[in-house]
């Protein structure tokens, strides 16, 4: 059975040792120590048997308080399709209700169709561009030169929904 916990500094090195594999190319840039040093009460680690199949890095920026922000999340590609990453991320929705966070936000790779797909199935809405590929709109250079992204953004029921953590 699959369990949730929040993430702490010491599941920096477990994580890190598979996330490009995971992902399928370098990422472990993009997931430096200082998430899980700092941001572990907002951040998800998805267990099964004893080991990491999936994790969730999230915080709540200080403004918009509105706002709470997903930077990365992995799934064991062994454990796709078994609701690991719905899980993860409707357990951060509670944690950002629980904050009194309306929206959560997040951002994607033009190119990475499967979060593209996965992210609409959970209910966000992709920001509109004025820059679009096939009718798919994109923010150029968003996270610096030809850094495109899709940026993301999901309404918050107000009404929280036990995750069980």
């Amino acid at each position: 059975m699959m369990q949730l916990r929040p993430a702490t500094s010491d599941d920096y090195l477990p994580i890190i040792s598979v996330v490009d594999s995971w992902w399928g190319r370098p990422m472990a840039a993009m997931l430096p120590r200082l998430f899980f040093n700092y941001f572990g009460s907002t951040s998800l680690i998805a267990e099964q048997d004893g080991e990491r199949i999936g994790f969730l890095v999230g915080f709540m920026p200080p403004a918009p308080s509105t706002h709470a922000y997903i930077h990365f999340v992995g799934v064991d590609p062994d454990s796709r399709q078994a609701g690991v990453g719905r899980a993860l991320y409707e357990a951060f929705f509670d944690l950002a209700r629980s904050a009194n966070r309306t929206k959560v936000c997040c951002v994607t790779s033009p190119v990475n169709q499967r979060s593209i797909a996965f992210h609409c199935a959970m209910g966000f809405d992709m920001k509109p561009s004025q820059t679009t590929i096939d009718g798919l709109p994109y923010h150029p250079d968003y996270d610096g030169p030809g850094e495109d992204r899709v940026v993301f953004v999901k309404p918050l029921d107000p009404s929280p929904v036990s995750n069980g953590m």
